[in-house]
């Protein structure tokens, strides 16, 4: 997801986003946040062991003068010039990002559909050929076991793109799933392709430019197979993690970089910017699209999570989880997933405390937050129990073990240019 991915997986990020790169999700997309970085709570000898894969624009990314963290087992940029700068390139005009760190699973066979529509909680039959559709897999029960967005090429033909951290567990749950059902065939595209995202309200005019057939006529979350830039057989999908118009382009990864170079050569003109992994967080968050990892997880339900839109649970034939989901909405969801704005001084970040105001035991947790480059107020996602979800509770955040101000708002923070 949205991309409303999602995008999607588990990292480590700098507390100072000017130090590092950046997530969501999405998507589609990650366990990152630069404003609310998960704890790396694997032992030090482990990680020490572990060694970071790159995509293949890394030397790009270097030579454009990155700065480099790990996130979800991948060497990316959280920033190039700053992430206020590129977070507003995108807002105003038009950013560039690498998230070739994605995954990609082929589902292909007379029975195709038939396999995914178990797996998904959103409603396949109801995507058309050269549609997306942005969906969640979850466990029997009900909790999440990543947010996804599926292209259907037709209906024994579906391309599904996954988080980082889901490149293989995604996969392999897949498999193990519909090992019963013949004629369906999931196969592991992960490393076949490379995924450039170009986002902002310039973004669908430049990528027109350089596709043959154009592209500028397919609507929000659809479409095509081009040549982009001279590169044949390309992916060209009008989806996105920022909120902002713009295409996500798949493309064989040993042409990654000549397609980075003509984007941003061809970009110039309208004050293109290569963006992180700061930026994307941020603009994710503005527009309170999910980051996997922090705001749905295993521990957590899609509706929890604000995602009952995804979830069909008359669907024909079901899925799995669904069971357990249609009691959880029966029963009534006992916390759910809130926007705060904070009143008082501060930022919230990823694992803080929310407690009722004047309480002294917390209740709830923050699962992403930032200060928001286009609002400049302090905003954040955050799991309050239900009693406290409405619009204008006032909640405490507490920040370095003293209490600050927030009230519960309205989500999207900032409203999206785009509508899935």
């Amino acid at each position: 997801m949205p991309r409303v991915k999602a995008a999607r997986s588990h990292a480590q990020l700098p507390s100072n986003p000017r130090s590092r790169p950046r997530p969501s999700p999405s998507n589609r997309e990650l366990r990152l946040a630069p404003a609310s970085p998960p704890r790396d709570t694997s032992p030090a000898s482990h990680r020490e062991l572990l060694v970071a894969q790159r995509t293949p624009l890394y030397q790009a990314h270097l030579d454009a003068g990155a700065r480099m963290v790990e996130f979800a087992g991948w060497d990316m940029p959280v920033q190039y010039k700053g992430v206020i700068e590129e977070h507003t390139a995108v807002r105003e005009r038009c950013g560039l990002f690498d998230v070739s760190h994605m995954g990609e699973v082929l589902v292909t066979g007379p029975r195709a559909l038939e396999a995914l529509q178990r797996l998904c909680t959103n409603d396949l039959s109801q995507c058309k050929d050269g549609q997306a559709q942005y969906s969640a897999l979850c466990d029997p029960q009900g909790f999440v076991i990543d947010d996804i967005i599926v292209y259907r090429f037709s209906a024994e033909r579906l391309f599904v793109c996954v988080n980082a951290s889901g490149r293989e567990k995604d996969f392999a749950w897949m498999q193990e799933q519909s090992a019963g059902i013949e004629g369906a065939h999931f196969s592991q595209e992960s490393d076949a392709w490379a995924q450039l995202a170009v986002q902002g309200p310039k973004a669908a005019a430049l990528v027109d430019g350089l596709c043959e057939p154009r592209v500028i006529e397919l609507a929000n979350y659809h479409f095509k197979t081009a040549t982009v830039a001279g590169i044949a057989g390309c992916i060209v999908a009008r989806t996105g993690y920022t909120g902002e118009d713009g295409f996500e382009i798949f493309c064989p990864p040993a042409r990654a970089t000549e397609l980075w170079n003509a984007l941003l050569g061809a970009g110039q003109s309208v004050g293109i910017a290569p963006c992180g992994l700061g930026a994307r967080d941020s603009l994710r968050l503005e527009v309170a699209y999910r980051l996997y990892g922090n705001d749905m997880d295993a521990e957590h339900t899609p509706l929890e999570a604000g995602l009952g839109w995804i979830v069909k649970l008359d669907k024909p034939g079901g899925f799995i989880g669904a069971d357990a989901l249609r009691a959880q909405k029966a029963a009534g969801l006992a916390r759910k997933l809130v926007g705060l704005k904070l009143t008082g001084k501060g930022i919230a970040r990823h694992g803080y405390p929310v407690r009722a105001e004047g309480a002294e035991q917390p209740c709830g947790v923050v699962t992403s937050g930032t200060m928001s480059p286009k609002l400049k107020e302090a905003i954040a996602l955050a799991y309050v129990p239900a009693a406290l979800a409405k619009e204008g509770t006032r909640v405490e955040v507490e920040i370095r073990g003293k209490p600050v101000a927030a009230v519960v708002v309205k989500t999207p923070f900032v409203p999206p240019a785009t509508k899935s």
